[in-house]
């Protein structure tokens, strides 16, 4: 029964509407913009769960080395938004994320764990860049809080389904959710 749920998690993801979207700072605090931002939308969802999914295949020091750098990345692309800087295409890169990772983990790709703290970390960027874009009136640094625990949260689901589902048939189980993930992240791009 796990499994089955675990392979419909990103359909059910998708499916979601945004009811959390850009919550206003001024009643529910910086803080609760900042952490919902992640879980209102399925893009970032997805990508947030891929990510932990992925290190769970890549397995040792990745597992919290590459969602860890999802983080990192993605609060510098955050200060690039705060402080003005153009990032351009952030939207189109963020579905990318989506499709890129889950294929990463429907392929279980296989690489060294700096260049999967990069892969991750490139999109990563832009998923920052566009927390801070949409910031509105929340303080800084209490969003940020709020989003950098949404994402580690997010991660942390990626990993612990993974580890539930161990080795042999739960592998395929993974392989096959990170599948999804990126046929969702295409059906996202194309406006479905």
């Amino acid at each position: 029964m796990k499994k089955i749920l675990l392979l419909t998690l990103p359909l059910a993801l998708a499916a979601t509407t945004p009811a959390l979207a850009h919550i206003n700072p001024a009643e529910h605090g910086s803080f609760g913009a900042g952490f919902s931002h992640p879980i209102s939308g399925a893009d970032h969802m997805l990508a947030m769960v891929a990510v932990g999914l992925w290190a769970v295949l890549l397995g040792g020091r990745a597992m919290w080395l590459v969602p860890a750098a999802f983080v990192g990345t993605m609060i510098a692309g955050f200060l690039l938004a705060i402080a003005g800087v153009t990032l351009p295409f952030a939207e189109p890169a963020i579905l990318a994320s989506v499709v890129a990772i889950g294929l990463f983990a429907a392929v279980a790709l296989k690489v060294p764990t700096s260049l999967a703290m990069a892969l991750v970390g490139f999109f990563a960027l832009f998923h920052g860049y566009a927390h801070g874009s949409e910031m509105g009136t929340a303080t800084a640094g209490s969003y940020l809080l709020g989003f950098a625990l949404a994402t580690t949260l997010l991660h942390v689901t990626g990993l612990a389904a993974g580890a539930l589902l161990g080795a042999g048939i739960g592998r395929a189980i993974i392989r096959v959710a990170g599948a999804s993930t990126a046929f969702i992240g295409l059906w996202l791009a194309l406006g479905a």
